[in-house]
């Protein structure tokens, strides 16, 4: 494919102003590869202001990659917990415990050796080592997909195989040779601050006058992206067993998987329709059916959840259960007082929460 004519000065002119108007981040300003490439894995479908607390915690508990590679898989998902994407957090412990197996606790410096790691693709690694190596590499993640295709009014979808290809293309023409490092930071900070979903702020980029979508007005039009199929809409009823010493039984999630690793109440597989019928009366039927000795009393507040692939609908019953049982594999009680120290994903959390306050209801009631 044949480059685009723009202008020579882009990068010039983005680093000018990157150098005036850069956001003040806790990852930047330093050159430790391991705080570097813990804000790229965090920030991947997670905005700055959602990261930023995060990842101090985050540090707090494991400040450096031995530290890390040395914890246990729920240690880590106990500090991930709430920022969603856990996968991120499950590749990012192995690639830590790869590191210190292969590479001494050091983090690679080599690119290749960088997207050898689990969970770090070619956009993460040049990001980590341009940033904290100034190495001559090149990004393309979601905000520079948006910024080119606005820039090129690109008719490709960036979805597909010849929209990235063309990207990426573009990408290299226009990286800094000199800063790159510098470069890559600059150009996230457009996608994220000016050059935006919604509403950029076309007046004050210092792309404006190259930019072909801002001549057309047609910035809403860009990125283009390929036909999605309506995501699938799923239903699973869940109970919550709570026993008279105020603790909650849960089981833990299969390491693979989605929200591999993580605690949730008991519950049905997932259904294609809603559950018809009285739930408190099916709940009795299937806690029976698995000798839980237990009594169905009310049902609480459905939560509505979206996963990157279907939405779920949780119908949440609470249910007052023996303390010594059920007997099953990867399950336990857990004092409600302590639920913070479990890694929960926040759909569960509320499905607890919605179910838990149905004690307290009854109680002032």
């Amino acid at each position: 494919m044949t480059l685009p004519h723009l202008p020579a000065d882009l990068a010039q002119r983005l680093l000018a102003y990157y150098d005036e108007y850069g956001r003040d981040l806790p990852w930047r300003q330093q050159q430790d590869l391991y705080r570097i490439w813990l804000s790229e894995i965090m920030l991947q479908q997670t905005g700055v202001k959602t990261v930023m607390p995060y990842y101090e915690k985050f540090l707090s508990h494991f400040p450096s990659i031995t530290q890390l590679a040395a914890a246990s898989q729920e240690q880590v998902l106990a500090q991930w917990q709430g920022l969603g994407y856990y996968r991120r957090a499950r590749m990012l412990h192995q690639a830590a415990q790869q590191v210190v197996q292969q590479h001494g606790g050091l983090f690679p410096e080599e690119i290749t050796q960088v997207q050898a790691l689990p969970g770090i693709g070619p956009s993460t690694a040049a990001a980590i080592l341009a940033i904290g190596r100034n190495q001559a590499h090149t990004i393309l993640d979601g905000n520079v997909m948006r910024v080119l295709a606005r820039l090129l009014t690109l008719e490709l979808p960036v979805d597909s195989t010849p929209g990235k290809q063309r990207l990426w293309q573009v990408a290299r023409q226009l990286t800094s040779q000199q800063r790159p490092g510098d470069y890559a930071q600059a150009i996230m900070d457009l996608g994220a601050t000016l050059c935006t979903r919604s509403q950029p702020a076309c007046s004050r980029c210092p792309w404006g006058g190259a930019c072909a979508a801002r001549q057309h007005g047609s910035w809403a039009e860009y990125p283009k992206k390929r036909e999605k199929k309506p995501k699938p809409h799923h239903y699973q009823c869940m109970w919550v067993l709570l026993d008279t010493q105020q603790r909650i039984f849960l089981r833990k999630r299969p390491l693979e998987g989605l929200l591999g690793g993580l605690w949730e109440p008991l519950g049905e597989p997932l259904l294609e329709t809603p559950p018809l019928g009285n739930l408190v009366q099916r709940a009795s039927h299937h806690l029976t059916a698995l000798g839980i000795q237990g009594q169905p009393l009310l049902e609480a507040q459905p939560v509505d959840h979206i996963f990157t692939h279907f939405r779920l609908t949780v119908y949440p019953i609470l249910v007052v259960a023996a303390s010594g049982a059920p007997i099953l594999n990867d399950a336990n009680w857990w004092p409600l007082a302590q639920l913070d120290q479990r890694p929960i994903a926040t759909l569960h959390r509320k499905v607890n929460e919605n179910a838990v306050g149905l004690v307290e209801l009854s109680l002032n009631g």
